[in-house]
């Protein structure tokens, strides 16, 4: 089981060690896949280093009527007083065959549109009685299972009803596993599950859903909650998708695998505890004989490939690789131009200034004020994003500024500092158990 760490700005297991949510939004799996597809692409993630998959029990594209692959609906006469045991067996089923592969499920009881329907299909079946009472059937019922409970389902709060379906399905959901689950809230674009909850006992970590521009400033989306009191863990659950029109508009190109690492690494150095990766094909888990969204141009079966979600388990292994409770964002590191759009620099570094990481998008100089760091001599390293290679680039003394010079290729790269007497292993090869 999981839960915040002691400083509020992590996840960590029940034994204190650290849990780097990394997630895949795979939002129409229980409802889409058969149990074959499922472990298909449930492998898949487990084997590219993911920790979460998030998922959605009644889904937005007709998840009250249009039924499973096993073809079950998941509510007798669209009740939540009444779901159909028949497809939560299947739920129970694909849950089971992710915590089998050491994934959490990032569970969310519903799409936004079946208490706020704005837009989608809905209709709207949520109040604040049968909110509580599914939350607590969904909460018994996966009690002892590996699960992170998501709220909302992009949609915003707009009147006191929402609110008190929300607060009353976390009732639910805390009554059902006992407290068992972390619980969050996934927000419509643009926005953060702060923006209503914050204040709120049942929010353990808030969500932004950065959306699906290129270059979005989702440094400036993790530093408004990390700066936030009470503190609480941050992190972007829904940036721009890999293989998706750059905001929804094909004039602009489909944003492909260095957009999602820009996405990532800028979150996380500004703060974020984990992150979320997500792709066009996959969350729709499109294939033929279902109506593509959103200009889709493939299969979900072929846009497991991409490249885009095996990048994303070399932003793990880099952060896993150093002190991972004690990393701080810290800006003040550059003397250089941190720069905007898609040259932004972004920096983090352990609080007590043993290690720092520069993300560095597009491959210009950085001067860095080294006496920010610890250490006579200092390691330097240029990490590979898309390859989790680290290049030895030898040591210098820590004094004054000096300027780096990414290697050549690219586009992307990250610069690694450490204190030579801390014997970091290389960046990204080993996961640091100091």
């Amino acid at each position: 089981m999981l839960k915040v760490s002691a400083n509020g700005r992590f996840l960590v297991h029940d034994d204190g060690s650290p849990f780097f949510y990394l997630g895949d939004t795979a939002w129409e799996l229980f409802h889409r896949c058969s149990s074959s597809e499922a472990e298909l692409y449930l492998q898949d993630r487990a084997a590219k280093g993911f920790t979460v998959i998030q998922a959605v029990v009644l889904a937005e594209y007709d998840g009250l009527l249009a039924p499973n692959a096993l073809g079950d609906l998941p509510l007798l006469d669209s009740d939540p007083a009444q779901p159909n045991h028949a497809y939560f067996e299947h739920v129970d089923a694909i849950v089971a065959q992710a915590a089998a592969l050491g994934l959490v499920t990032g569970m969310l009881p519903t799409w936004g549109d079946k208490w706020n329907k704005k837009w989608g299909i809905g209709p709207e079946i949520f109040t604040p009685e049968n909110g509580q009472s599914f939350g607590s059937f969904l909460g018994a019922r996966y009690r002892d299972q590996p699960i992170i409970w998501i709220l909302g389902g992009d949609r915003a709060v707009e009147t006191p009803e929402h609110r008190a379906i929300m607060a009353a399905m976390a009732a639910g959901l805390r009554a059902g596993d006992g407290g068992m689950h972390l619980i969050s809230f996934h927000p419509t674009g643009s926005q953060t599950s702060a923006e209503y909850f914050h204040d709120e006992g049942w929010l353990d970590f808030n969500m932004w859903q950065s959306g699906h521009a290129r270059n979005r400033d989702t440094y400036n989306c993790i530093t408004s909650d990390y700066q936030r009191t009470p503190v609480k863990p941050c992190m972007d659950a829904e940036p721009g998708y890999e293989d998706h029109p750059a905001a929804f508009n094909l004039d602009n190109g489909y944003l492909d695998d260095y957009d999602v690492r820009k996405s990532a690494y800028w979150a996380l150095f500004a703060g974020a505890h984990g992150h979320t990766y997500g792709c066009h094909p996959i969350w729709q888990m499109c294939q033929p004989g279902r109506t593509p969204y959103t200009n889709v141009r493939r299969t979900w079966h072929a846009a497991l490939h991409m490249p885009g979600s095996a990048h994303m388990r070399h932003v793990r292994a880099l952060i896993e690789s150093r002190p991972f409770l004690t990393r701080i964002p810290d800006q003040s590191l550059l003397v250089s131009d941190p720069g905007t759009g898609t040259h932004h620099v972004r920096a983090t570094r352990d609080q007590d200034g043993s290690y720092a990481f520069v993300y560095i998008p597009s491959g210009k100089p950085v001067t860095i004020n080294l006496a920010t760091l610890y250490g006579s001599t200092l390691a330097v390293y240029w990490y590979d994003p898309r390859t989790g290679t680290a290049r030895n680039s030898g040591t210098l003394s820590r004094s004054g500024t000096h300027e780096f010079v990414p290697p050549a290729v690219g586009p992307d790269w990250v610069l690694v500092l450490d204190d030579v007497a801390r014997s970091f292993p290389a960046p990204g090869t080993a996961t640091y158990r100091g």
